[in-house]
């Protein structure tokens, strides 16, 4: 892990601190910058899945209206 010494706007770092569940500034900071990066993974897989019904890779007209194959839960 490396030490960095930065300025942090205090009310955004309490804000993510509430949203976050966190406690100190270093937990809010890694769990914000972890939060980002996980963001942006799912956001990319989405938009891989969405190509893929487009190219018909993937079919969802067996999907009932909660998104299940076949119904089933």
């Amino acid at each position: 892990m490396t030490r960095t010494i930065i300025d942090v706007d205090d009310d955004a770092l309490a804000l993510a601190a509430r949203h976050l569940g966190t406690t100190t500034k270093k937990d809010t900071v890694n769990a914000a910058l972890r939060e980002v990066a996980d963001r942006r993974r799912r956001a990319a897989a989405i938009q891989r899945m969405r190509e893929m019904v487009a190219d018909g890779e993937i079919d969802l007209a067996g999907s009932d209206e909660e998104g299940q194959i076949g119904g089933a839960a």
